[in-house]
């Protein structure tokens, strides 16, 4: 059950019937070919732009919904539900449009959100590398002034929307011997000479998202494309972690809730020695244990929220909500998959989708190592 305090009100209630309807109608019925793709339809994004699930928390000023992130909390929640991680909104609507929101220019804002909002463009954040991921003050990417340009060089990895996106958000080193203080945010546009796609990656899960390299060779950016202050990147890559990480656990506990209730069907339905699956003993206290740990796992995510939504939730309890709740779901769902037995391997049973789909979950938005790091210094 979702707690009024937060998720409370029929304004609320009517996007999620809106988020849903759109899920059923429009994501549903193709998911299934965009994995064998790996890539949505880019008409999904236009179409998701005008139901208003792009940057339903960006202000209306520039062209957002003008909720609050509760919002996108819903969205995210109703994609993972079904275990359609295919559309890559969250990184666009959530994540990279706040650092354009939270650092860029007045012209950049009006520029790139109201594109953003309608789908008519697509945002990637680009900062991890083959040689760097979770430590981010390794990143070899760099950017290099040149009159009023930067000329950048390098190449990134593992970037969600890779394949569509139109613009990216790029972490590079503007001072490459910096160290942090290097770091600097540049909007590349996908148009630039020099800047290349490389291979769509082949993962476990998560078939449908496009998860690319990119290559930037000589990359001329100009100086009023850079994101904030010059050398400022990693604070602001520090600043906007803590919602990514929050995002990541709200899509960890709509899955695990979402994986006990397809479990509850089938065992209450597929029978052994005569009685259904979830009359015997084991089965029974296996469900009651998965039951309690998610609702803990529900109820302390709504506190984190609630301290988001108050412009409290801070670096620890923000790596301690991504931490436990991902290893949460990777708990249940394991569990969820031997009580399907062997249909619990097939691909056309969600549950299996879902196995797949948790496990990057405690290494994306900073690995599950990091966060202890991280919560272990506060200590």
């Amino acid at each position: 059950m979702i707690p009024q305090t937060i998720y409370g009100g029929g304004e609320h209630q009517a996007f999620r019937d809106t988020v849903r309807r759109f899920v059923d109608h429009e994501i549903a019925p193709h998911h299934a070919q965009w994995e064998k793709d790996g890539v949505v339809s880019r008409d999904l994004w236009n179409k998701a732009g005008a139901a208003g699930l792009l940057c339903p928390a960006i202000p209306e000023e520039y062209g957002g919904g003008g909720g609050d992130f509760t919002l996108s909390a819903i969205v995210t929640e109703e994609l993972s539900r079904g275990v359609f991680n295919g559309p890559g909104f969250r990184v666009h609507s959530d994540i990279a449009a706040f650092y354009i929101l939270h650092y860029g220019t007045e012209a950049q804002r009006r520029q790139w959100l109201p594109l953003m909002a309608t789908g008519e463009v697509i945002v990637a954040l680009a900062m991890t590398e083959p040689g760097a991921g979770s430590d981010l003050q390794s990143i070899r990417t760099t950017a290099i002034r040149d009159g009023d340009d930067f000329v950048v060089n390098g190449s990134k990895t593992f970037i969600t929307n890779g394949q569509l996106a139109d613009l990216v958000i790029l972490a590079c080193k503007t001072d490459p011997r910096g160290g942090s203080k290097g770091i600097s945010l540049l909007l590349v546009e996908a148009s630039r000479p020099g800047f290349s796609r490389g291979r769509n990656l082949e993962k476990l899960g998560m078939k449908a998202q496009d998860t690319s390299e990119l290559f930037f060779a000589d990359v001329r950016v100009p100086a009023s494309n850079l994101l904030g202050e010059e050398g400022r990147g990693f604070r602001c890559l520090m600043n906007e972690l803590p919602q990514e990480r929050l995002l990541v656990a709200i899509t960890a506990v709509a899955g695990a809730e979402a994986a006990l209730e397809w479990t509850l069907d089938y065992t209450r339905q597929r029978k052994a020695f005569g009685q259904p699956l979830a009359e015997f003993q084991h089965n029974r206290f296996k469900l009651a244990e998965m039951k309690t740990e998610i609702q803990i796992g529900r109820v302390f995510l709504d506190r984190c929220m609630e301290l988001h939504l108050d412009g409290k939730l801070d670096v620890e309890a923000a790596a301690m909500c991504k931490y436990w709740l991902t290893e949460l779901e990777c708990r249940v769902v394991d569990q969820c998959v031997q009580m399907h037995g062997g249909y619990g391997y097939m691909l056309e049973y969600p549950i299996t989708r879902a196995y797949a789909d948790a496990r990057v979950r405690r290494i994306y938005g900073g690995s599950n190592e990091i966060m202890r790091e991280l919560i272990a210094r506060s200590l």
